[in-house]
C-alpha cells in the first residue's frame, strides 16, 4: 500500500513514497490513478472535494478546498486554505481518570535524589547569569574546568554548564515579562540535575540577586553561592571567585550516587521540532504511548508548545479533569491570540518552510498530528511558562513553538527528561537535562545517525506497532535517566540552548 488512511472519515492520504502521475495504487479494493505528482509524505486526495469543502485528516478538519480537487490529486498548499474554522469545545466529555499501576508493579530508574525530595537524572554544576552583561564570566569560570582538565579527579559529576541568556536588564522590574525570567531562572537553580549552583549577576541589572532571593525564598548554602561582578571589583576578580566558590563544591557533588528511585519521580518533557507528515503518524503518536505508560507508572508528562496545538486544543479540552483546567488552556490560546495580532503575526500560520517539504499544510493538520505525543490520559493542570508543576500526570505548560524556548520553560517547570521528535532532522540538545531524539522515518534515522536515538518509521512498514515502539521509547527513557548518554549528550549540545521567553519590552 502507497497511501496511508489514517481514520475513515479522512478524505486524503499520505503517500509513502513519491509517486508520479498516472501511478496506479490500490485503494479501497479498486486502482486509484494519480492525477499530479505527489512527494512522499504529502496528501492525495481519496474522494472527490468540492471547492469550499473542507478538507479531513486525523478525522478532523484541517482546511478547506480552494477549488474542485480530485481522486488522485495532490493537496497541498496550492489548493488547501487554512480558513477560520474554531471547533467546537466539549469541557471534559471524554475525561477518564487513569488507572496507576500499584507501587509494586511501577518501573524504577536509577536517579539522584536531592534533599528536598526531587529526583535527577544527571549530576551537573551549574553557573548561572541574571542577565546578559555576566554570561562572559560565567561561561569563563565553567571553562576553566573543562579546560583545565579538574573534573577528572571527579568522575561523579557530569560537568559544569553556563546559562548565559540576553535578558536580565532593560525591562521592567514588574509585569509579565519580569515574572516568567525570574520563574525560569528559579527553576534551574532549584533543579534536581544540579548537585550545586553559582549564581552570578553584573550588580545594577533589573535582575537583582537581592530580589530574586526575596521573591522567590532562595537562600544561600554550600550548594547555592551568590556573587556580583561590580562588588567584586571587576571580570578578572569574578571569574576568580567564581573559580573558587565552584571548586569548593566539587566534592560533595562528586559524592553524589546514583541509587533506585520510582519511576513516579520522572517528569517527561514532550516536544517536536522540525516535523514532517509522518511525525504524527509514527514518532509522535508511540511518544504518545510512552507517555502513557509513564503516566500509569505514577510519572508525570510536560506537553507545551501552545501555537502547535491551535486548532487541536478541543482535543485536550475534551480529556480534561475539570471545566476549569479546560478553561486555562483555552485561556492561554486567547491571550496567544492577542498576542500574535498586535505583533501582526497569524497564529493559524505556523507551518515552517520544513514543514511544508515535509507535507503539512496547515497548523490545525499540524497541531492535530503534534496533539498526539501527548498520548491519551486525561489533561490534570495547565501552567503557565516554567512554573512549577505540582501535578502528576499529563499536563500542559504554555509556551512558545520554538523548540529551544519551550524546552527551557518544561526544564524551568521540572522536567528531568527531554523526548524530542523530528521528522525532518532537529539538532538539539540541552544541559542539564538529556534529550532523546525520536526519528519519525526510517531514512532520516539513517541519514542523522549520529543525531537520533530511537527510529519510528518501522511503524510505517508494519515492523512494529504504534504500542510496542512506545514500550521500547518508554524502556529508553528509564536507561537514558539512569546514565545512559543519549545521542545528542555524545555530540556535546547543550551549552546554547537555553533561551528563556521573552515578553514584553525591551527599553
Amino acid at each position: 500500500m502507497d497511501l496511508i488512511h489514517i481514520h475513515s472519515d479522512d478524505n486524503v492520504a499520505v503517500s509513502k513514497a513519491p509517486l508520479p502521475a498516472g501511478t496506479l495504487v490500490n485503494w479501497g479494493g479498486s486502482m486509484l490513478a494519480l492525477v499530479t505528482d505527489v512527494p512522499a509524505m504529502h496528501k492525495v486526495c481519496v474522494r472527490t472535494i468540492r471547492q469550499g469543502e473542507a478538507i479531513i485528516k486525523y478525522g478532523q478538519v484541517i482546511g478547506f478546498a480552494r477549488e474542485d480537487i480530485a481522486p488522485g490529486a495532490h493537496v497541498h498548499v496550492h489548493n488547501l486554505d487554512a480558513g477560520n474554522h474554531r471547533p467546537e469545545h466539549e469541557f471534559c466529555k471524554d475525561y477518564a481518570p487513569t488507572e496507576l499501576l500499584a507501587p509494586e508493579q511501577r518501573a524504577t530508574f536509577d536517579g539522584y535524589l536531592r534533599a528536598n525530595g526531587k529526583a535527577g537524572t544527571r549530576n551537573y554544576l551549574a553557573v548561572v547569569s541574571t542577565v546578559n552583561c555576566s554570561v562572559t564570566v560565567s561561561r569563563a569560570v565553567a571553562a576553566h574546568f573543562q579546560n583545565s582538565g579538574m573534573l577528572r579527579d571527579f568522575p561523579n559529576i557530569d560537568g559544569i554548564v553556563a546559562l548565559g541568556h540576553d535578558s536580565g536588564c532593560g525591562m521592567s522590574t514588574s509585569g509579565e515579562g519580569y515574572q516568567t525570567l525570574l520563574r525560569t531562572l528559579h527553576g534551574y537553580i532549584c533543579h534536581p540535575n544540579f548537585a550545586g549552583v553559582l549564581l552570578i549577576g553584573l550588580g545594577c541589572e533589573a535582575m537583582q540577586i537581592s530580589s530574586m532571593m526575596r521573591e522567590t525564598g532562595l537562600q544561600e548554602s554550600d550548594a547555592f553561592q551568590v556573587m556580583t561582578i561590580q562588588q567584586l571589583g571587576g571580570t578578572r576578580a569574578a571569574i576568580d571567585a567564581g573559580i573558587e566558590r565552584l571548586t569548593a563544591m566539587l566534592p560533595a557533588a562528586n559524592a553524589c550516587q546514583r541509587q533506585p528511585v520510582p519511576a513516579s519521580e520522572l517528569t517527561l518533557a514532550v516536544q517536536c521540532g522540525g516535523s514532517d507528515a509522518y511525525s504524527g503518524i509514527t514518532a509522535n503518536a508511540a511518544l504518545g504511548a510512552a507517555a502513557d505508560i509513564l503516566v500509569r507508572n505514577g510519572g508525570t508528562v510536560i506537553y507545551s508548545e501552545t501555537p502547535e496545538i491551535y486548532g487541536a486544543e478541543h482535543l485536550l479540552t475534551r480529556r480534561a479533569a475539570t471545566p476549569e483546567v479546560a478553561q486555562k488552556l483555552v485561556d492561554r490560546i486567547h491571550w496567544w491570540e492577542n498576542y500574535t495580532s498586535m505583533n501582526g503575526v497569524e497564529l493559524n500560520n505556523n507551518p515552517s518552510p520544513g514543514n511544508k517539504a515535509g507535507g503539512l499544510t496547515s497548523i490545525a493538520e499540524k497541531s492535530l498530528g503534534a496533539q498526539a505525543k501527548g498520548g491519551t490520559t486525561a489533561l490534570q493542570d495547565v501552567y503557565l511558562y516554567a512554573e512549577q508543576v505540582r501535578k502528576k500526570g499529563l499536563v500542559f505548560m504554555d509556551s512558545p513553538g520554538f523548540d529551544p524556548v519551550s524546552v527551557t520553560g518544561q526544564v524551568a517547570s521540572g522536567a528531568n527528561v527531554v523526548c524530542f521528535t523530528t521528522g525532518r532532522g532537529s539538532a538539539f540538545g540541552g544541559k542539564p537535562v538529556p534529550s532523546i531524539k525520536l526519528a519519525s522515518n526510517s531514512m532520516l534515522f539513517e541519514r542523522m545517525r549520529e543525531d537520533m536515538d530511537v527510529d519510528c518509521g518501522g511503524i510505517l512498514d508494519k515492523r512494529y506497532s504504534v504500542a510496542e515502539c512506545g514500550e521500547s521509547i518508554f524502556q529508553y527513557v528509564l536507561s537514558i535517566a539512569s546514565g545512559e548518554r543519549s545521542a545528542s549528550e555524545k555530540l556535546n549540545y547543550g551549552d546554547n540552548e537555553f533561551a528563556p521567553w521573552h515578553i514584553g519590552a525591551v527599553v
